[in-house]
């Protein structure tokens, strides 16, 4: 059976979704929703004229014709659309963050408490094959007897968007809820712990500071430094940094325990490497017994690389998603529950940022 696929946003991580779902035996892309119709058109197009374009979620949702859909609108959006599309019997995979703030991510779960088809939080980074290695080896024990765990992601400045959406506090939730609850639902997952306590500190410095819509100044965060205490005595370390193009790796994730420190080092999207070409991540195991190194190479088929940014995690994540719509039972991987964390985290982070004081979440 061919699973029919709704896609609800149809910019740039819309197309990229596209593509990897194309990527998939026995998928089609049927329906595509989007107010704009230069990007409406375009997905339609890339979608090799399968799919049927839609201007309103409600004409989208009346023509009953996907399987499952997939929300990939403005993070602002995520709440309006989920209390539509909750209404429905279809699977959901929704792009983080969840919602842009706390209360609307509540509404969520609140709402998706007795519904039987699933809702799966789009958190790709956990589907990054280097991330995948990297929990092998934490799980395996590799690490011993984890006490820390540090992300450093030193990267190239927001790109456009369609209505430059992203620039903005208010329609993303803020830099350190719409980038980094990637890095916090990480964190919650190697550490197996709730966070209790989060300390950042940030601010604009560099980037869109001479660019201005309506006649405001874009005010998203583009540096910080973030720690989070957890429950169980671990504690995480975020060093952002989005002005810092051509950084060798975008993402090296480092988890230190009792036996070993475990790195995984993730360059970034082809299209911003120097040479255009991708290069190959890696994992690097760094034995506190015997004082050596092991780099572990971590390949990754060309096709998938080549079909988005995220080194081939939407491919991966779609993979597994696919599996859940076609079985027909079994919970996400990503619940909203998860999704729910990750903006409460991020949520705290920019207020720290903002006031300079500790937040406590227990």
């Amino acid at each position: 059976m061919t699973v029919r696929y709704g896609l609800i946003g149809s910019g740039m991580m819309g197309q990229e979704h596209i593509r990897n779902i194309q990527l998939l035996d026995g998928t089609s892309v049927t329906a595509v929703m989007d107010p704009d119709p230069d990007m409406r058109a375009l997905s339609v197009k890339m979608s090799n004229d399968s799919a049927w374009g839609f201007e309103t979620l409600d004409e989208l949702l009346a023509a009953d014709i996907c399987d499952a859909y997939v929300i990939v609108a403005p993070n602002d959006t995520h709440h309006a659309i989920l209390l539509d599309v909750l209404k429905t019997d279809k699977p959901v995979l929704c792009e983080k963050p969840l919602c842009t703030t706390v209360g609307h991510c509540r509404d969520v779960v609140e709402l998706a408490n007795n519904r039987i088809a699933p809702i799966w939080v789009a958190m790709e980074y956990r589907y990054m094959p280097p991330v995948q290695r990297l929990l092998e080896e934490v799980t395996s024990g590799t690490g011993g007897d984890i006490k820390m765990m540090s992300i450093r992601e030193h990267r190239f400045p927001f790109l456009e968007k369609v209505g430059d959406w992203n620039r903005f506090n208010r329609r993303t939730g803020g830099t350190l809820v719409e980038k980094c609850c990637h890095f916090w639902d990480l964190m919650r997952l190697v550490l197996q712990s709730d966070p209790t306590r989060v300390y950042a500190s940030g601010a604009a410095d560099v980037n869109h500071q001479d660019e201005q819509y309506d006649g405001a100044v874009p005010d998203i965060i583009d540096n910080a430094y973030v720690v989070v205490d957890f429950e169980n005595g671990s504690r995480g370390m975020l060093d952002l940094c989005m002005f810092a193009e051509g950084s060798y790796w975008q993402e090296v994730i480092s988890v230190t325990g009792s036996k070993a420190r475990v790195d995984a080092c993730i360059p970034g999207p082809a299209r911003f490497s120097p040479d255009g070409q991708e290069r190959q991540s890696q994992v690097v195991i760094s034995d506190r017994s015997t004082k050596e190194e092991q780099i572990i190479p971590i390949d990754v088929d060309h096709e998938v690389l080549s079909a988005g940014d995220h080194h081939g995690s939407t491919f991966y994540q779609h993979q597994k998603f696919l599996d859940l719509v076609r079985n027909g039972q079994g919970q996400p991987e990503v619940t909203l529950e998860d999704g729910l964390w990750s903006v409460r985290i991020g949520e705290a982070a920019e207020r720290s940022a903002r006031t300079g004081q500790a937040v406590n979440l227990t």
